[in-house]
């Protein structure tokens, strides 16, 4: 066994490889890049080098610089985690050239199933179902019109070498397959260093299941059953299960037959994933193989009791797998939601910057040979105070829990969404809170369209409506009594004007536009024993007994309503108004003022200070690299015309005008960092 590895990559995956090499007695040595000194991997392991500049192809894209950083530190492995290098065939020859044990597949592995061309031709070969399509790469974007039209729209336009849901578009029509080749084509080139396109049938209602397999040196190889993959927004997985609601035991097996026939057609060593897309009569399609571990691994874990990464150290070290395909077990019911830095409300765009609030769920979840504990695991690769920087992906962490069931899972997952507290940056919380609760999903009816057909306008707060939005009512009102019953006993206050408690409470739920609602409330207090604190809420008819020993001022909050846990979150004078207070609870969110009627009434004839009018600004709505500004002064340009390009976490953003108009100044210049709202040109 390796005594040292070395780990080619950062964030969540190179924490999570170092906590197994930690529980094997492995020594661990980390790699960096400027952006990422201060990261946690970095702390985490027992040596770090320093490859490069903060961009990934000045440091973690460098094959040359981390093979120099394995001899320096004399790491016998490499780990190549996710992304990065992790299915680069000539990084994979050359660490074997060097002497150094590539933990995953062997080159000629990478070089037939990384490639998603060769691997298609190599799965037909292999008497494995396909797609239709058009497999070898293509020249140009008018061939890739001409190919569209001859499959049948729609088509997928894909990169050989994409992943993730880089260098991949849909296409409708002409006009789509022309951009989209040209696009995918760019992001395949900056990402992966490869722009070959392939064009195949886009299978209309299709879920997206993937196969696990595993295999050794010894010629053995076995699927660890499915994952359901099929919640995703353009192209990019955001919540995976397993198993999988829909598909049956005996397409199961046919699916891991397959699999397996494929990785063994290819004499698969390590852990890789076959991807199949499947139609609603559960017919199937091979859709590529991605020859690494995957991100959403930890949910086939969970349901099987095998540490994923473990497996793929022994068997680069030459020894066999220790299980058989008999042995694979399929326990309960797991499922992983993608926590990434990215602002909801604002079309997803990317959020960067400081971490001033991280505090992840607690972890419930722990395994022994004897003794087996479902619950709540959190990978990440962040902590507080730390930064999420601009050159990288937008995941901050990924919640994994695990239930008897698919009905538990779910009630488990959406408890630890609500104690997860993420401040400084925004995050897909509220959006994976609307998704866990939307009825399509508690009944497994979706495809990949999910979110496009039920979010195409975006996603907004009115999509995550509360099951009974008094509680929040409610606890405003509870919260809030606590506060005052604090002040009441501060010493020194002036005789006769002293803070009093009272029952009788107006909270005003602050609208947009000044559209607010007030609500009476009565809170009563119950006996307090200890740290509890017990109270009897009254409003809109709703009678709410709520207790927690939570410690005001901070920011989550557990206890029980009615006789029912719950978990939310809840702050003072963090939105708009100082006052206020911010609950939120499943994915919903209020800022309420709790004001004595009085106060309540003469809150009412304050006027309404209507926002400025921006409209004549174009502002940039992400932290980013301005890469393109379409537009010059005097321009004019129509609605839906394209006015700037911003680059931020990989992904190219496109900004278009609102409206028509004519071009005035323009004050941002191409390759300039911009923050947040900065404006980019006016409008005259």
């Amino acid at each position: 066994m390796f005594t040292k590895i070395l780990i080619a990559n950062r964030g969540e995956i190179a924490c999570r490889v170092i906590a197994t090499a930690r529980k094997m007695g492995i020594a661990t040595v980390a790699v960096y890049s400027d952006a990422d000194k201060e990261a946690r991997h970095v702390k985490l392991a027992d040596e770090a080098v320093h490859i490069g500049a903060a961009p990934s192809r000045e440091s973690y894209l460098m094959a040359e610089k981390i093979i120099a950083a394995c001899k320096q530190t004399g790491a016998q492995a490499v780990h190549p985690g996710y992304g990065f290098l992790s299915e680069n065939e000539a990084f994979a020859k050359r660490c074997e050239d060097e002497g150094i044990a590539f933990i995953g597949p062997k080159a000629h592995s990478i070089a037939a199933m990384g490639d998603k061309i060769a691997s298609k031709k190599l799965a037909n070969e292999a008497k494995v179902n396909t797609i239709p399509g058009y497999n070898d790469a293509i020249a140009g974007p008018e061939q890739a019109v001409e190919i569209a039209k001859g499959i049948g729209y729609p088509v997928m336009i894909k990169a050989s070498a994409g992943g993730g849901g880089k260098g991949l578009r849909v296409a409708f029509n002409d006009k789509e397959a022309f951009e989209g080749f040209a696009s995918c084509q760019n992001e395949a080139r900056n990402s992966f260093g490869d722009d070959r396109i392939f064009i195949e049938k886009f299978v209309q209602e299709p879920r997206h299941i993937e196969i696990q397999v595993l295999g050794d040196s010894h010629g053995n190889v076995i699927y660890l059953n499915e994952r359901e993959c099929s919640i995703q927004r353009r192209h990019q997985k955001v919540i995976e299960e397993a198993p999988s609601p829909f598909i049956s035991d005996a397409t199961r097996k046919a699916m891991g037959e397959q699999a397996v026939q494929l990785a063994k057609a290819v004499k698969y060593q390590s852990a890789g994933t076959v991807e199949f897309v499947v139609g609603k009569d559960q017919d199937f399609y091979f859709l590529e193989m991605n020859t690494r571990l995957q991100v959403e691994h930890p949910v086939t874990e969970c349901i099987t009791g095998l540490d994923l990464v473990e497996l793929m150290i022994r068997v680069a070290a030459g020894e066999a797998l220790p299980l058989t395909q008999a042995d694979v077990k399929r326990d309960g019911w797991a499922i992983e939601c993608r926590i990434n830095a990215e602002d909801p409300f604002r079309n997803f765009l990317p959020s960067t910057g400081r971490l001033v609030r991280f505090q992840p769920p607690e972890e419930s979840m722990f395994q022994s040979d004897t003794t087996k504990k479902l619950g709540v695991r959190v990978d990440t690769g962040v902590y507080e105070g730390g930064e999420i920087p601009m050159y990288y992906d937008s995941m901050i962490a990924k919640l994994i829990v695990h239930g008897t069931d698919r009905n538990d899972a779910i009630t488990k997952m959406r408890a630890a969404l609500n104690g997860f507290v993420i401040r400084g940056i925004s995050s897909n919380i509220p959006f994976q809170a609307a998704l866990l609760a939307h009825p399509k999903f508690v009944t497994g009816d979706f495809n990949t369209g999910f979110i496009a057909e039920n979010y195409s306008k975006g996603f907004a707060a009115e999509d995550v409506p509360h099951e009974d939005p008094l509680f929040l009512v409610a606890l405003a009102a509870y919260m809030n009594r606590r506060y005052r019953a604090r002040a009441s006993g501060i010493s020194g206050q002036l005789a006769g004007h002293e803070v009093r408690v009272g029952e009788e409470f107006v909270v005003v739920t602050l609208g947009a536009e000044g559209k607010n609602q007030h609500h009476d409330v009565t809170v009563t207090d119950f006996e307090m024993e200890g740290k509890l604190r017990s109270s009897a809420v009254a409003v809109g008819g709703n009678s709410y007994q709520i207790s927690s020993t939570a410690t005001l001022g901070q920011i989550r909050v557990q206890g029980a309503c009615n006789g029912q846990g719950f978990t939310a979150q809840v702050e003072r004078g963090v939105g708009k108004n100082p006052l206020a207070l911010r609950i939120a609870h499943n994915g919903t969110q209020i800022e309420a003022l709790v004001l004595s009627p009085l106060g309540a009434r003469l809150h009412k004839l304050m006027p309404f200070k209507a926002p400025p009018d921006l409209s004549k600004f174009l502002l940039s709505p992400m932290p980013g690299l301005l890469v393109d500004v379409a537009v010059q002064p005097g321009q004019k340009v129509q609605a839906g015309e394209k006015l700037a390009v911003i680059e931020a976490m990989k992904m190219e953003n496109i900004l278009f005008a609102a409206q028509d108009g004519v071009v005035g100044k323009i004050t941002a210049g191409k390759g300039e960092s911009l923050a947040v709202d900065q404006v980019i040109l006016e409008f005259q």
